[in-house]
C-alpha cells in the first residue's frame, strides 16, 4: 500500500515514515507543506495520504484545505489527517464533503503502531476513522436525551463504532464478545433512532451524524 506523509516537523515526518515502513506500507513521498502534498499526490497517486492539519506558511489549517482538494481531485487517494489537540471543527469540514476514504487521529495514537496502521488500512479500503476523545467531546456537548439514555458501556461501544471498528474490533477492545457488541450496538442504534445499517462504514456515518460531526 502506497502512502505519502505532509508534516513539517522534520523528526514526527522520519518516525511517521519508519513506523508506516515497518507496518508494510511503501512511503513514496514525504513533504512538509500542503503545496508539496498535493503535488506529491498528483505524481505518485497513494492510497493514503497522512496529513498534518497545521503547516507552513500560516500553520492554521492548510493540511485540511489541501486534504479537501485532493479529496476533490484525487478521489483514489484516502487522506487521514493528524492533529496534536482536538479541534472538532476540522473533523467536520473533512467530513462534510466526502465521508469515504477519511480519517482524523491525534498524533498521540502513533505510538500504537499495530492500531495507527489498522486503521491507515481501513480508511485506505473505503473507511472512516475518528478519533475516540473527538467522539467523547461530542458526546458531552450533546449531554441530552437521548444521548442520556445510554449506560456506560454502550457509550464506550458508540465511541468504537466511530472510530471505525468493525464488531470483532470492539470486542477485542472492550474485551467482551462479539455477540455482546452486537447487543449494545442494536441497543445503540434503537436509542438513537437511527435505522440499521448494513455495513461498518454506513453505521459509523450515521452515528456521525447524529453526534453532529457532519
Amino acid at each position: 500500500m502506497r502512502a505519502v506523509i505532509a508534516e513539517d516537523s522534520v523528526l514526527l515526518r522520519v518516525g511517521l515514515a519508519q513506523v508506516l515502513g515497518y507496518a508494510g506500507f511503501d512511503v513514496v513521498a514525504e513533504v512538509g507543506d500542503g503545496a508539496a502534498l498535493i503535488t506529491a499526490v498528483e505524481r505518485h497517486r497513494p492510497d493514503i495520504a497522512v496529513v498534518d492539519v497545521r503547516m507552513p506558511p500560516g500553520f492554521r489549517d492548510e493540511g485540511v484545505r489541501a486534504a479537501l482538494e485532493i479529496r476533490r481531485e484525487s478521489p483514489g487517494t484516502a487522506v487521514v489527517l493528524l492533529s496534536q489537540y482536538v479541534e472538532e471543527r476540522y473533523a467536520g469540514e473533512l467530513l462534510a464533503t466526502e465521508t469515504a476514504g477519511v480519517g482524523y487521529l491525534l498524533k498521540q495514537r502513533v505510538a500504537d503502531v499495530d492500531e495507527f496502521a489498522e486503521t491507515l488500512r481501513r480508511v485506505a479500503a473505503g473507511g472512516t476513522a475518528l478519533d475516540p476523545e473527538v467522539v467523547a467531546q461530542l458526546l458531552v456537548r450533546r449531554d441530552r436525551d437521548p444521548l442520556a439514555r445510554l449506560t456506560p458501556r454502550e457509550r464506550e461501544v458508540l465511541e468504537q463504532m466511530a472510530s471505525g471498528r468493525s464488531n470483532a474490533g470492539i470486542a477485542a477492545s472492550l474485551v467482551i464478545t462479539e455477540r455482546a457488541v452486537a447487543k449494545h450496538i442494536n441497543s445503540i442504534l434503537a436509542k438513537l433512532d437511527l435505522p440499521p445499517a448494513d455495513s461498518d462504514h454506513r453505521r459509523v456515518l450515521a452515528v456521525l451524524q447524529y453526534l453532529g460531526a457532519l
